[in-house]
């Protein structure tokens, strides 16, 4: 977010013997900034965040509620900053071999790929990522001092291997992201392309795989590639698949080496015991957890399938969302939707929206407002 923000530090109306953020001695490169988010308005259909609208099951609340009680009496004292029992519960969720030594856990997979960036970018190093992509990279790069180089995608929002090597080897970044599937677009990367980018990368290459779990069949994670690839890291979320947003955790998968890297650089106790209790419990449940995810991709395909069949270009999605040409002034039809109670994502390409893939009766919402506005 680039965009000026006038307002004075605080809430509330503007008051001229209120000290404004201007008047404080921030970075240069911070001034006229907004902070990173989303709106969160209280309207009928929000499906513009990719939260899983499905609530926690009861019987993973309670199991939740257990885990939590458990830890209250023992607040006095540090959680283990090392969090490996987490860790191992990850490692053996994820499976293709990994141990709880391959794994990191973090409050949320944007905490993840901060203490990366603090690890291999920073002062005098630049982080790449191909656009349109995850717009909180580059303000990660941003936060920890380290340059960011955007390269570019095809028209229609894939990434090959030619483009992807000839880009990578213009600019020499120490950190490569790659995302897949790609927010915005949901598209998910050919495996090639991410062997191609490490046999080429001088420094890390980052697989940003948030939504791995709502890929189509067939799709290949880069987890597969990580035997032998000690400067490839898959960063992962549990706020998607399994419903877990408000839990914050995200992790990574990556040779050991990455893991005592970034253990120079977290802060300490930095994930807390009722996270850690919590996200194992949730673990433990994850067949119930994970249960929505094929009930989400049939609307999600459902959102493509409708809107093509109206006529709109549409992405293709891996994700648990879709991302549509609106035929105008993306803005418009974004205020259009809202004023028919259905939230969505503008994400700043011109011409198009993002929107998330939610129950039946919120895809019915939305795309009974999309007929309305057309």
């Amino acid at each position: 977010m680039t965009a000026p923000d006038d307002r004075p530090v605080g809430t509330g109306p503007a008051d001229p013997a209120r000290t404004r953020l201007d008047d404080l001695p921030i970075r240069d490169d911070l001034r006229g900034m907004r902070p990173y988010g989303a709106p969160q308005l209280d309207v009928a259909v929000r499906l513009n965040t990719n939260e899983n609208s499905y609530p926690v099951p009861g019987p993973v609340v309670e199991a939740i509620g257990k885990a939590l009680a458990a830890e209250l009496r023992d607040l006095n004292r540090y959680p283990d900053r090392d969090a490996v029992a987490l860790r191992a519960d990850l490692a053996g969720y994820l499976g293709h071999g990994l141990t709880g030594e391959q794994v990191w856990a973090a409050n949320g997979s944007n905490e993840i790929q901060q203490q990366l960036l603090q690890a291999f970018g920073g002062p005098g190093r630049v982080a790449l990522g191909f656009t349109p992509a995850y717009s909180m990279h580059p303000l990660l790069a941003l936060g920890t001092g380290t340059a960011w180089q955007p390269a570019r995608r095809g028209a229609d929002f894939g990434l090959t291997v030619d483009d992807a090597v000839t880009q990578v080897r213009e600019h020499r970044p120490d950190v490569v992201f790659l995302c897949s599937p790609n927010n915005p677009t949901g598209t998910a990367l050919d495996p090639e392309v991410v062997a191609a980018v490490l046999d080429v990368a001088g420094g890390m290459v980052v697989v940003d795989e948030a939504y791995a779990e709502f890929a189509r069949p067939g799709t290949v994670s880069a987890l597969a590639v990580l035997p032998g690839h000690p400067r490839l890291v898959v960063t992962r979320t549990m706020s998607k698949a399994f419903g877990f947003a408000g839990g914050r955790l995200g992790y990574l998968a990556a040779d050991p080496a990455v893991v005592a890297a970034v253990q120079l650089v977290r802060l300490p106790y930095h994930l807390s015991a009722l996270t850690q209790a919590a996200a194992r419990a949730a673990l433990a449940h994850r067949d119930a957890l994970l249960g929505t995810v094929a009930a989400i991709k049939v609307q999600r395909d459902r959102i493509v399938t409708t809107l093509r069949d109206r006529g709109l270009r549409v992405a293709d999605s891996d994700a648990n969302f879709v991302l549509f040409e609106v035929g105008g002034d993306q803005s418009v039809a974004w205020r259009a939707l809202l004023e028919r109670g259905v939230l969505v994502r503008d994400v700043g390409l011109a011409g198009w929206l993002r929107v998330t893939a939610g129950t039946p009766a919120e895809t019915d919402a939305f795309l009974a407002a999309m007929e309305e506005i057309r």
